[in-house]
This record gives structure tokens, sequence and C-alpha cells, in this order.
């Protein structure tokens, strides 16, 4: 949800910036995956940049079109001007150096790794409780404030921290 917001306003940066241009100093840095689906770039620009490629859109960008999921501009490398379809879900980094801003974005596969430990720290979650929500006890048979911690490291209770 949170990778999704964030890549909404990359698509807010670009649209503005197609419509009126980029202000002052400003320049982007859009680092995206190249063998992502829907990227679609020039076959010599795929071998030259197999797995990342990073573009910026400063002083010589054209034709910067900004759709829901995706954007498209034509830039020039080595004097040809070639016409680049990047989906917002490619993009690993967008940065803007002018105001010292980055949003580092996580890949696909490291995306669905993360919801995997989401969901499987949920379910344990769920396991140390029963029906009426009150924690279960650990496998020895001492409740979770009481268990001993794994390789000899120590719990300390914050409340004997706590001003009385």
């Amino acid at each position: 949800m949170v990778e999704s917001a964030l890549r909404g306003v990359v698509r807010e940066a670009l649209a503005h910036v197609a419509e009126k241009g980029l202000p002052s100093e400003h320049h982007f840095y859009l680092t995206f995956v190249t063998n992502h689906r829907g990227v679609a770039i020039p076959e010599y620009l795929r071998q030259k940049y197999p797995q990342e490629m990073t573009i910026v859109l400063q002083h010589q960008f054209f034709g910067l079109e900004v759709c829901e999921d995706r954007f498209s501009v034509s830039l020039s490398f080595s004097s040809k001007t070639e016409r680049l379809v990047i989906p917002l879900a490619a993009i690993s980094t967008f940065a803007d150096p002018s105001v010292n801003f980055a949003l580092q974005f996580q890949s696909a596969k490291e995306a669905a790794e993360a919801e995997e430990a989401d969901a499987a720290g949920e379910d344990a979650a769920e396991a140390a409780q029963d029906d009426t929500g009150k924690v279960v006890q650990g496998p020895t048979g001492k409740g979770p404030s009481e268990a001993t911690p794994a390789d000899g490291a120590k719990v300390v209770a914050l409340d004997a921290f706590r001003k009385k």
C-alpha cells in the first residue's frame, strides 16, 4: 500500500513536469528494471543494460506523457532520439538531487517476499492467541514474559526503568 502511494508521488511529479516543465534547477533521476513486463526500450539499450538503467530528465527530453500506470518519454542516445515506455512498477529509484529527495522502491520479487514475511508474522501472532484474544503459553509452559530467550540473551522489563 505504501509502495503504491509513493509510486503515485512519482506519477504526480512526472505529470506536473509533463504539463508545466521542470522548475528552476530540478532534474529527475529514474532507475528502472529493464526486463520488467511492459518496459519498451530499443533492443540495443536492453542489451547494454540487461537489468537496470538510469535516465535523467533535465534539459533534453521530449514528449513526456504520463498515464495511470506508466510514463513515456523521448530521450537522445548517441545523437539518436528514442522513445521509452516505462511502467511505474518498473521504477526502482526516483530522485531529485536539486532538493535532496529520493525514493527507493522494492523490486517485485522483494515486495512479494516482504508480503510473505508479513503474512507469516501475522500467522505467528494469531497462533500466540486463543479465541478470546488472550496470549497462549509458549512451548516451555511458561507465559510469554517468563519464556527464556534463545542464545543466552536477557530480557529486561521496562518497568524497572520507569519513574514511580
